[in-house]
C-alpha cells in the first residue's frame, strides 16, 4: 500500500495533531433522571418522543421488526431475522461478502421506520441497510425493506452495511445520543464510544446539568446574578416574546426583533446537513462554532434552494421568510414533545388570518382539496430512505412557471402528477396573473452559474450584495462566484470578507482558493482571529502558504495558532480519509511534504477506495519532480478504483508531459467517458488529440463537448483555433462569434476575430 520512503523538503512548519482515545462520559453530564424531579411536566411530555426514542437498547419492548425467523431478499442476499438465547440476530452478509450471524445490540429510531446496529469487537456499531417498515400495514408498513432498492451494493462497497458510510460512530452518534464521546484510536483504528444518555435527552439541548444543578441550591440572591441558571443553553429565544396580528396583511409580526438565534443553532447542530469542527456543542459554544454546515450545493438543492437530498431542515429553513421573520423551531413545534404545537391544519393559522388566507379567493382550490391545504402548497414533501417524507422547511410560494424556466420543481405538479408542467404553469398564471417575484429570487442567478454563462458575475453580485437574503443563499452565490472572478467580483469578495454573517465570511474565504498560494494571506490573514471557529479555522487554511513567507513573530504566532486549531478540526473525524486528505493539503501548502506525504498515506489506509487520496498523493510527487512514484500512485488508485476520471485524467497528465502520447490519450479519453459532465476534461482530451495530430478527432470531441457544455469558453476558443490552424477561416470565424454571443468583452476573442479578418484581406 503505497510505501516509499521520503527523501523531501525540509519540514517548515511541525505541527502534529493527536487523536483522542475513549474516555468515560461525564463532563458534567447528570442523566435525565436528574431534571426529573423539578422538570416532570417536560419529562412527560418528552417520553416516548422521537428524541426519547431515538435509540434503544435492543429488546422485545423495544423492537419493531419480525424477528420470528423470518426471510428477507435483496440484491441476490437472503437474509434472515431470528431470537436466540433471548437475543436478537441477523444472518445476512458479512464484511468479506460470506454470510454470517450477527447480533443487534440496539434499535435506531421509530417511525416511520426502524433501523438495527451491530458492534463490531473493534468498537465499530454499522447500521443495516435492511430496515423495518413501521408504518401500519393499510400504509404499507410492517415489512422488511432495503434502503437502496434500485442499487446493487455488495461488500467492499462503501454504501454496504459493513462499510463506511454506515459507520453508526461518525455518521449517527452525535446526533442520536447525549454527550458522545467518539473514542476514537487512531493507533489501533478502534473506537470506545461512550455517551450519558443513550436517546437524545434533557442534556441534548440545554447542555450539562451539573451547574444548573448547583444553581438550584444558591441562596436566591445569588441565583438573580446568573442569568444563565447555570446552564449552557438557555433557550429563551420566545421568552417575553408575542406575535401580534397586523390586520391589514394578515401576517402577525413579532412584538421585539430577534436578538438571539442560539435556539435554532442548538436544533440545527442535528437538524442541518453538516460536518463537524469540534464535539460537544452541549457543552460549549454556538452551531458555527461546532459544524460546518452544507451551502445550497447542487448535489443537495435544486437552484432555488429547494430540498434534492436529505438535508435535515436548517437549510431550507435558513432561506425562508420565516426565519427572516424571526419564527423559531419552537414557534411551530412543542420542543419537548416535538409534536406541532396545534393540530396540522391550524398551524400556520396560529400567524396567518384564516379570514385572509384560508380562502378560495387565496388558494383559488377548492376547500377539501389538497390544493387548500397550506403544507401541501407551501411545504412539500420530498420521499427519503424509501418511506420518510419530509417537508421542504423554506416554505415557498409554488411556482410552476419558474420550473418552466429553471427546471425546478414545484407544489403543483407534485399534487397534479396527471399534468405537464406547461399545463400547471399556464393554469398558475391564469390563476395568478400579478405574481410577485418570490422571496427566494436567485434561482436565475445560480442557474446561470452553473450552466457556465459569463452572465453569471454580475447576477451573483446582485444577491451576494443584497443584505436582505438570506445569509446561506449569499454564501452561495459567493461560492458560485469562483469560476467567475474579475477586478468587479474581486472588489465584491473583499467588501464580504468583513461581512456581519459569519457563514457569508466563511463562503468568501473558501473562494480565495481561486488567487495563487502566495496571494491568500493577504485576503485572509484578518480572519484568522476572527470570533467564529468556522471562519477561523477557514482562513488557517486558506493562509497556510504564508508560512514559508517572512512574517513577523507576532503574525507568526497567530497563523501557528490557527492552524493549530484547524487541524484539531480534521483530527476530530481522524478516521475519516478526508480529514487526512485535507491535511495532507494543508501540509502540503506549508511546503511540508514530509507530513503532507503521510497524510496522504494514511488516508489511502484507512478507505483503499477514497480516489482523491492517490490524486493528491501522486501531486505532490510530480511537484518534486519524481513522477515515477506519481505514475505507481495513479496505477495503483486505478486498480482500487476503476471508475474514478480524476485518476484518469491526472494519469494522463503524467503520460503527457513524459512525451508517451498514445498513454496519455487513452487515459484523457477514459476520464472524459467516466465523467463527461466536467467540460475541463473533455477541453484537455481535445488539445491533447490536436497535438498529437489528430485534429480531426479534436475537432470531433470539442463539439460534442461544446453540445453539452455550450458556454464553455475554453472549448469554444480551442475549436476556432484548430480551424484557422487548418486554414479553415469562415469555419474559424463563426465559432470566434459564438465566443462573443456569450461574452462580449471576451478580449481575447476580439484579438482572434482581428488577425482572422487580416487573414481574409
Amino acid at each position: 500500500m503505497l510505501r516509499k520512503p521520503m527523501a523531501g523538503i525540509a519540514p517548515l512548519l511541525i505541527l502534529v495533531g493527536t487523536m483522542s482515545t475513549a474516555n468515560t462520559a461525564d463532563n458534567g453530564f447528570t442523566g435525565t433522571q436528574s431534571c426529573i424531579a423539578c422538570h416532570a411536566d417536560q419529562h412527560q411530555l418528552w417520553q416516548g418522543s422521537h428524541h426519547d426514542l431515538a435509540m434503544q437498547h435492543a429488546t422485545r419492548d423495544t423492537i419493531l421488526g419480525d424477528f420470528d425467523d423470518t426471510e428477507f431478499t435483496a440484491n441476490g442476499i437472503r437474509s434472515r431475522f431470528f431470537i436466540k438465547d433471548a437475543r436478537f440476530w441477523v444472518n445476512t452478509d458479512g464484511p468479506d461478502g460470506n454470510m454470517q450471524d450477527f447480533e443487534i445490540k440496539y434499535t435506531f429510531g421509530l417511525m416511520p421506520l426502524q433501523q438495527y446496529l451491530v458492534e463490531f469487537p473493534d468498537g465499530r456499531i454499522q447500521a443495516l441497510s435492511i430496515a423495518w417498515d413501521s408504518r401500519p400495514v393499510s400504509a404499507g408498513g410492517q415489512r422488511w425493506f432495503h434502503l437502496y432498492p434500485d442499487q446493487s451494493i455488495n461488500a467492499g462497497d462503501e454504501l454496504h452495511w459493513t462499510g463506511p458510510q454506515q459507520n453508526w460512530n461518525y455518521m449517527c452518534a452525535d446526533c442520536h445520543s447525549t454527550n458522545l464521546v467518539k473514542g476514537y484510536n487512531s493507533v489501533t483504528n478502534t473506537f470506545k464510544t461512550t455517551w450519558s444518555d443513550i436517546n437524545v435527552a434533557c442534556e441534548s439541548c440545554h447542555g450539562p446539568g451539573q451547574q444548573h444543578l448547583a444553581w438550584t441550591e444558591m441562596d436566591d440572591s445569588l441565583k438573580q446574578e446568573d442569568i444563565s441558571l447555570g446552564l449552557e443553553h438557555l433557550l429563551q429565544d420566545r421568552l417575553g416574546i408575542n406575535w401580534l396580528m397586523n390586520p391589514d396583511t394578515g401576517t402577525a409580526e413579532r412584538s421585539q426583533p430577534v436578538t438571539d438565534n442560539r435556539e435554532i443553532g442548538v436544533c440545527a447542530a442535528c437538524h442541518s446537513r453538516r460536518s463537524q469542527l469540534k464535539s460537544g456543542i452541549e457543552s460549549d459554544g454556538s452551531f458555527l462554532d461546532h459544524y460546518r454546515p452544507a451551502l445550497l450545493t447542487t448535489d443537495l438543492y435544486h437552484a432555488d434552494g429547494q430540498i434534492q437530498d436529505e438535508v435535515y431542515v436548517w437549510g431550507s429553513f435558513a432561506q425562508s421568510k420565516m426565519k427572516a421573520a424571526g419564527v423559531t423551531c419552537s414557534d411551530c413545534h412543542e420542543p419537548h414533545s416535538l409534536q406541532l404545537r396545534v393540530a396540522q391544519e391550524h398551524v400556520c393559522s396560529q400567524c396567518h388570518l384564516p379570514a385572509k388566507f384560508a380562502t378560495t379567493e387565496h388558494h383559488r382550490h377548492s376547500p377539501e382539496s389538497s390544493g387548500a391545504n397550506c403544507l401541501d402548497c407551501h411545504m412539500s414533501q420530498t420521499t427519503y430512505m424509501v418511506v420518510d417524507p419530509r417537508r421542504d422547511h423554506s416554505l415557498r410560494i409554488p411556482r410552476p412557471d419558474l420550473s418552466l424556466l429553471y427546471a425546478t420543481p414545484n407544489a403543483c405538479n407534485q399534487c397534479h402528477t396527471d399534468k405537464s408542467i406547461q399545463w400547471t404553469a399556464g393554469e398558475f398564471t391564469k390563476l395568478w396573473p400579478a405574481v410577485a417575484e418570490p422571496y427566494q429570487n436567485w434561482t436565475r442567478a445560480i442557474t446561470l452559474a452553473r450552466s457556465g454563462s459569463p452572465l453569471s458575475e454580475i447576477a451573483l453580485i446582485k444577491i451576494i450584495r443584497d443584505q436582505k437574503k438570506p445569509a446561506i443563499a449569499r454564501a452561495t452565490a459567493i461560492s458560485e462566484l469562483r469560476s467567475f472572478l474579475s477586478p468587479l467580483s474581486g472588489q465584491v469578495l473583499q467588501e464580504v470578507l468583513t461581512d456581519n454573517s459569519p457563514l457569508v465570511r466563511f463562503s468568501a474565504l473558501g473562494v480565495l482558493d481561486a488567487l495563487p498560494p502566495q496571494n491568500r494571506y493577504a485576503f485572509a490573514s484578518a480572519l484568522l482571529n476572527d470570533p467564529v471557529r468556522l471562519v477561523r479555522t477557514e482562513a488557517a487554511r486558506i493562509s497556510a502558504y504564508a508560512i514559508r513567507t517572512q512574517l513577523d513573530p507576532a503574525e507568526l504566532d497567530v497563523l501557528q495558532s490557527a492552524l493549530q486549531e484547524y487541524i484539531a478540526t480534521q483530527n476530530e473525524n481522524a478516521e475519516r480519509p478526508e480529514s487526512h486528505l485535507n491535511l495532507g493539503n494543508m501540509y502540503s501548502q506549508t511546503g511540508n511534504t514530509v507530513e503532507a506525504e503521510k497524510a496522504y498515506l494514511h488516508a489511502a489506509k484507512l478507505n483503499p477506495k477514497f480516489g482523491p487520496a492517490y490524486a493528491n498523493l501522486a501531486d505532490l510527487y510530480r511537484a518534486q519532480g519524481m513522477d515515477q512514484f506519481a505514475g505507481k500512485v495513479l496505477e495503483e488508485g486505478i486498480g482500487e478504483v476503476p471508475e474514478d476520471a480524476t485518476l484518469y485524467h491526472a494519469q494522463g497528465l503524467l503520460q503527457a508531459r513524459s512525451q508517451q502520447m498514445a498513454l496519455a490519450l487513452a487515459s484523457l479519453k477514459k476520464a472524459t467517458e467516466l465523467q463527461p459532465q466536467t467540460a475541463r476534461y473533455t477541453y484537455v482530451y481535445g488539445v491533447a488529440l490536436n497535438s498529437a495530430g489528430k485534429n480531426a478527432m479534436a475537432l470531433q470531441v470539442l463539439e460534442q463537448g461544446h453540445a453539452k457544455h455550450p458556454n464553455d469558453q475554453e472549448i469554444i476558443f480551442m475549436i476556432a483555433s484548430i480551424y484557422r490552424d487548418q486554414e479553415q477561416v469562415d469555419e474559424a470565424m463563426e465559432w470566434a462569434q459564438k465566443l462573443l454571443l456569450i461574452n462580449p468583452a471576451n478580449q481575447n476573442a476580439l484579438q482572434f476575430i482581428e488577425v482572422l479578418q487580416s487573414i481574409k484581406q
